[in-house]
């Protein structure tokens, strides 16, 4: 289980043991917002697994305010898109490797519909450098959000060995709101749409669970699905294989700029 804080894993661990006492899992400390910090925990899993079927980018950061992470990317884009990529990256050998022996391998990244908020251009390559405040905290949400879809379209073209999608959990009740601190208009009125739209944590886990477990024949690679357990079928620009491609090779060359 990887996190940023020892105090929220471990609690969660034993929240789990609790329902099922056999549950083995082990912390992994990692921050997405630190390529230093996903290096060495991928370093780490590395070195004590010689398998990896299921990859379940689900960490990340909602409406925060207007910043940079430590390697220079917008915050959210940098988190969400950014730090997952690199995750991925790291981890595909060993993926790939346990693709090899036959297994049912997935890599599933949580996006969101608030993609639509992203900029009607799709991802500012040329800005994601910088604290993008000339757009909205919701709208550089979606656009690290849109990041994640094309990065799942990505990896199931060049690694059809490898079930790769994405998908939106649906508005789920946690804390994931907590960076709109600093708006309080805005934080009021998440709220507000929070109690009377958002779902349940165990409901919000469910279309995650569905494109980690379900048959094989029932999971599209490459697909973006929606609660619950509905591929999206869409032409907009979510489907922009240009545009996708051209994140990709955007994305490799600033890893290799990084020594990755």
């Amino acid at each position: 289980m990887g996190a940023r804080s020892v105090k929220k894993a471990e609690e969660a661990i034993l929240d789990i043991k609790r329902e099922v006492p056999s549950a083995e899992i082990v912390f992994l400390d990692i921050d997405l917002a630190s390529f230093t910090s996903i290096k060495r925990a991928a370093e780490t899993f590395l070195s004590t697994n010689d398998r990896l079927d299921i990859l379940i980018n689900n960490a990340g950061i909602f409406a925060a305010p207007p910043g940079l992470t430590e390697d220079g990317y917008e915050v959210q884009f940098g988190t969400n898109y950014m730090g997952s990529a690199l995750l991925t990256r790291l981890l595909l050998p060993i993926l790939t490797k346990t693709a090899d022996t036959g297994a049912d391998v997935r890599i599933v990244n949580i996006s969101s519909e608030l993609y639509r908020n992203a900029p009607k251009v799709g991802i500012l390559l040329k800005q994601v450098k910088t604290p993008l405040t000339e757009i909205s905290t919701v709208a550089r949400y979606g656009h690290s959000k849109l990041a994640n879809i094309y990065f799942a379209r990505s990896c199931a073209k060049k690694f059809p060995s490898i079930k790769s999608v994405s998908l939106h959990p649906g508005l789920v009740r946690t804390n994931i709101g907590g960076g709109m601190a600093a708006n309080p208009v805005l934080s009021f009125i998440f709220r507000l749409f929070s109690s009377v739209a958002s779902v349940d944590i165990p409901t919000g886990t469910l279309n995650q669970l569905w494109a980690s477990t379900a048959d094989s024949a029932e999971v599209k690679n490459g697909a973006y699905y929606i609660p619950f357990f509905k591929e999206a079928k869409r032409t907009g620009i979510e489907s922009d294989m240009d545009k996708t491609e051209e994140l990709w090779q955007w994305t490799e060359r600033e890893f290799k700029e990084h020594g990755f």
